[in-house]
């Protein structure tokens, strides 16, 4: 058996010449040229500079594998270092986990790491250290991804939900719930599709751009169980209502449109390149301008506030009225991220 036969086999998972030509062929073809070294069972860091180290671990099990708007491989990338982000980190360094289902053909493999090679680039990231497994056919989904990423973030720097104020402003940098519904529709489930693209970036931009405002509270990106999942954390850490206003929170009408007709709240589903930020109620105008000044952030919202006293967390509507968002129990869009 050789690489350039059309799919993976137990036998590119045995440590073996096969693992070897794989490793070679495709990982460090793509990801080499960095700190990475695929001789070394473990990496040395340049030193890095003065701040404090952050670390973050994250798994992908997303299907499909490749969805409008990105892949699992870009993914990875974005989910890990954008939690880096959303703690005020620059991302540094990443591993990289790489668990395949015996089967899965090599060219979209080559396709799936091309990609998160062009995303680390382009975020600044290297891949410094990984790991690769063959999984038997039946156990895996094709392909999964687990990444560590460290970063490092000013010293001084203080961004958590013990900070957060009654009076304080909730906002979001662009639209909630595109993530979800482009890969739901990828999956041409329902008898649906469409050309909805998800919103996986990084969001680095959108977190450099507020870490200057002395009344940043707390960061964070809404990824499973959407926005009304964070601001359910935020309720349930401070002890706080959190109040949103339907109308200021930005929905596509693709997404509104399958949320209705499948009975989905946009709320609760994953996005991939979003910031919900909580500030200070006077700099909320500045980090809204901030943000509506960056490429891709023509749809930032300021979306509520922290009350002191009510219901966990509340939404008003359009036609004045109020419902409460219940915290998530179901799963509605399995493997989304």
């Amino acid at each position: 058996m050789a690489l350039d036969e059309a799919r993976i086999g137990l036998a590119h998972g045995n440590g073996g010449r096969y693992m070897r030509e794989l490793i070679q062929e495709v990982f460090a073809r793509h990801l080499g040229g960095g700190v990475l070294d695929t001789d070394l069972d473990a990496c040395p860091l340049p030193t890095l500079p003065e701040g404090e180290v952050v670390f973050t671990t994250d798994g992908f099990t997303v299907q499909p594998l490749e969805f409008p708007g990105g892949d699992i491989g870009s993914l990875a990338v974005h989910g890990t270092t954008n939690d880096l982000a959303v703690a005020g980190a620059t991302p540094l360094y990443l591993s990289l986990n790489v668990f395949i289902e015996e089967g899965l053909e090599v060219e979209l493999l080559d396709r799936v790491i091309g990609s998160l090679a062009r995303a680390a680039r382009e975020t600044g990231v290297q891949v410094a250290a990984g790991d690769t497994k063959v999984l038997r056919r039946g156990e895996g989904g094709g392909l999964y991804l687990a990444t560590t990423g460290i970063g490092v973030r000013r010293h001084g720097l203080a961004l958590s939900m013990d900070r957060i104020r009654p009076g304080d402003s909730l906002l979001v940098s662009g639209s909630v719930g595109d993530h979800g519904i482009a890969v739901m529709l990828a999956r041409e489930q329902f008898g649906l599709s469409g050309e909805l693209k998800s919103d996986a970036a990084s969001v680095l931009p959108f977190t450099r751009a507020l870490l200057e405002l002395d009344g940043l509270r707390f960061m964070r990106d809404p990824t499973r169980g959407g926005l009304a999942t964070v601001a359910h954390e935020i309720a349930r850490a401070t002890g706080n209502s959190v109040r949103l206003s339907e109308s200021a929170i930005p929905v596509r009408d693709t997404v509104r449109s399958v949320c209705e007709m499948l009975g989905y709240d946009p709320y609760y589903l994953a996005c991939e390149g979003r910031v919900v930020a909580v500030v200070a109620p006077e700099m909320a105008e500045t980090a809204l301008a901030a943000w509506r000044a960056l490429p891709g952030g023509e749809n930032a919202a300021l979306i509520g506030q922290v009350d002191a006293e009510g219901r966990p967390v509340v939404i008003e509507t359009e036609l004045g009225g109020r419902r409460m968002l219940e915290e998530l129990e179901d799963d509605p869009l399995p493997r989304i991220c």
